[in-house]
């Protein structure tokens, strides 16, 4: 049986909506411009790095085959190395971005959330 009631609020308190033009006075305050230049000054330069060896990595294995089949030890040769290189690569900038996130972004964020939902 569904019902157009919405669900009960845990704390007894509704959340606060802001209205459209807190939203804007927001989004052009120097405090967000602050928190979207934290982002995007780690976040692009990083994600060109990384389409950069991953691309290098794909040209390299389609146009250089001698270079890639290149025996380091055993049976593991140059491609295979930058293949696990690849996921070391993807993990250390996810765990980077976290950090970077939790120090540098977050704080930032709540700052500007509470003050929105606040209404300060």
């Amino acid at each position: 049986m569904a019902t157009d009631a919405p669900p009960p609020s845990k704390g007894g308190t509704e959340p606060v909506t802001p209205s459209t033009e807190a939203y804007r006075e927001v989004q052009e305050s120097a405090e967000f411009g602050e928190l979207r230049h934290a982002h995007r000054s780690f976040a692009f330069p990083l994600t060109v790095a990384f389409i950069t060896w991953y691309l290098l990595y794909v040209l390299l294995s389609n146009y250089a085959g001698g270079f890639m089949g290149t025996k380091l030890f055993g049976n593991i040769n140059v491609a295979f190395v930058f293949g696990i290189a690849q996921f070391v690569t993807t993990f250390l900038i996810a765990w980077w971005y976290s950090k970077h996130a939790a120090e540098k972004l977050d704080p930032k964020a709540e700052a500007i959330k509470s003050r929105l939902e606040g209404g300060a």
